[in-house]
C-alpha cells in the first residue's frame, strides 16, 4: 500500500513538471503576439482570426481525442504527443514570421491543447474521489505557473532577443516536456466495463455537463479575447514599453496562480459554489467594462488582477461541476466534450472582438464581452436556485415517507399490544 502511494506521488509530481513545461511552450510568446502582429501591419480582424484559430483545432479534435482516450486509455501517449506538438507549433512561428506563420502555429498549438484532456483525466485518476476538486485546482495552478514563467521570461528577454528567439524558447519547452513525459507510466483502464463510441457520445447529452460547458465557453472566450490578446494592444496604445506590456501579463498570471492555489484548498457546498461562481462572473463583467476606460498603466495593472479570479477559481469550479457524477470509464469523453464546447468561445470571441473593433472600436467590443459575462452570472443564479428547490422537495418527500413509515410501525406495535 505504501509503495502504491509513493508511485502515485511520483507520477503526480512528474506530470505537474510536464504540465508546467507544456503551458510554458504554449504561452511564452503570448504577451507580445498581438502587439507584434500589429507592428508588422496585420489587420485587427486578421489578428482576431489568428488568436481564434487556436480554438478551431481544439474544437475539432477535443471530443475525438476524449473518446479515443476512453476506448484506448493510454494517457501517456496523448501527453507525449501534446508536448511534441507544442514544440513543433513554434517552429512555424520561427520560420514564417508573419500573420500566416502565426496562424499555422496557433492551429498546431490547438492540436497540442486538444490533448489537455489526458493531462487532466490522468492527474485526477491519481487522486481519491473526495480530492477531485482540490486536484483540479492544483493542476490548473501548475498550468498557470507554466504560463507565468513563460510571461516572465518573455517580458525580460523580448527586447533583447526578439520574437523569433522567444519562439525558440517555446520549442525548447515543448521538446523538454516531451522527453520527461516518456518517464510517465503507460496507463491502462482500471474499469472492466466495456463501452462503445455510441455510449461515449451520449455523455454529451447530460444537461449539467452541457450547462457548465457553456459557462466555461463564456469564461474562456473572455480570457482569450482580453488578457491574452487585445488588452495588451490597449496597453501598448497607451505608450507602454514592451517590458511594461509583459508586466501586465505577469500581473494577470500571478493573480491566476494565487487564486488557483486558493481554489485548490477550499471546500465548498452548493451555496458557496453558487455565490463564488456568480461573483467571479460579475468581476469579469466589471473588468471588461473598465479596461477600455483605463487611461493610466497603474490602473491597467490593477484591473489585470481581476481575470486571475476567472482563470484561478471560476474555471476550476466550472470544470469540477461539469465532471461531477460522470462515470470513470467515460471521463475522457466528458472532458473532451467540455473542452470542445469552451473551445468555441476561444475561437469565436476573439474573432467577434476583432470584427467589432474594425467596425466601431474596442470599447464597444469589451462591453459586449461584459454583457456576456453578466449572462453567465444570471445563468448561475437560476441553476443553483432551481437545484436548491429540487433538493428541498426531495428532502421533504423523503422526510414525509420516513414519517409515514414510522407512523405505520407505531400503529402496528400498538395493535399488537391490544391483542
Amino acid at each position: 500500500m505504501k509503495d502504491v502511494v509513493i508511485i502515485k506521488k511520483r507520477e503526480q509530481n512528474l506530470l505537474l513538471i510536464v504540465v508546467a513545461l507544456f503551458w510554458f511552450a504554449q504561452y511564452v510568446y503570448i504577451p507580445y503576439q498581438t502587439p507584434y502582429l500589429a507592428t508588422i501591419n496585420v489587420s485587427a480582424s486578421f489578428i482576431g482570426v489568428i488568436v481564434g484559430s487556436y480554438g478551431i483545432s481544439q474544437l475539432a479534435l477535443r471530443l475525438p481525442v476524449g473518446i479515443l482516450a476512453d476506448l484506448r486509455p493510454n494517457h501517456r501517449l496523448f501527453i507525449s504527443l501534446g508536448t511534441l506538438c507544442a514544440g513543433i507549433a513554434s517552429l512555424f512561428r520561427f520560420f514564417f514570421q508573419s500573420g500566416t506563420g502565426f496562424l499555422l502555429g496557433n492551429i498546431f498549438s490547438g492540436f497540442a491543447s486538444a490533448t489537455w484532456i489526458s493531462f487532466m483525466v490522468y492527474y485526477l485518476s491519481l487522486h481519491d474521489n473526495q480530492m477531485q476538486t482540490a486536484a483540479t485546482g492544483k493542476i490548473i495552478m501548475m498550468n498557470n505557473i507554466g504560463m507565468l514563467i513563460g510571461f516572465i521570461t518573455s517580458s525580460l528577454l523580448y527586447n533583447h532577443i526578439g520574437m523569433a528567439n522567444i519562439c525558440l524558447l517555446s520549442v525548447l519547452g515543448g521538446f523538454s516536456g516531451f522527453v520527461i513525459s516518456l518517464k510517465l507510466k503507460k496507463t491502462k483502464s482500471t474499469v472492466e466495463i466495456a463501452v462503445n463510441v455510441k455510449e461515449l457520445l451520449a455523455v454529451g447529452k447530460q444537461p449539467k455537463l452541457i450547462l457548465f460547458s457553456f459557462l466555461a465557453l463564456i469564461q474562456q472566450g473572455i480570457q482569450m479575447s482580453t488578457t491574452m490578446s487585445f488588452t495588451n494592444q490597449l496597453i501598448k496604445e497607451q505608450g507602454a514599453t514592451d517590458f511594461q506590456v509583459g508586466l501586465s501579463s505577469i500581473t494577470y498570471m500571478l493573480s491566476a496562480v494565487i487564486f488557483s492555489r486558493i481554489g485548490s484548498g477550499i471546500s465548498l457546498n452548493s451555496q458557496r459554489r453558487k455565490w463564488l461562481t456568480f461573483i467571479s462572473f460579475g468581476l469579469l463583467a466589471f473588468y471588461c467594462f473598465a479596461v477600455p476606460l483605463a487611461n493610466a498603466l497603474p490602473i491597467f495593472y490593477l484591473l489585470q488582477l481581476i481575470p486571475g479570479v476567472g482563470t484561478g477559481i471560476l474555471f476550476s469550479l466550472l470544470t469540477s461541476e461539469a465532471m461531477e457524477g460522470i462515470e470513470l470509464n467515460k471521463k475522457s469523453s466528458a472532458m473532451g466534450f467540455f473542452q470542445a464546447i469552451y473551445a468555441i468561445g476561444m475561437t469565436l470571441f476573439p474573432v467577434i472582438v476583432g470584427a467589432i473593433n474594425n467596425a466601431m472600436n474596442l470599447k464597444i467590443a469589451y462591453w459586449v464581452l461584459a454583457l456576456s459575462s453578466l449572462v453567465g452570472g444570471a445563468i448561475v443564479l437560476v441553476y443553483y436556485t432551481v437545484q436548491k428547490k429540487k433538493e428541498t422537495k426531495i428532502r421533504k418527500k423523503t422526510l414525509s415517507e420516513t414519517t409515514h413509515e414510522s407512523q405505520l410501525e407505531a400503529d402496528f406495535e400498538g395493535n399488537k399490544k391490544l391483542y
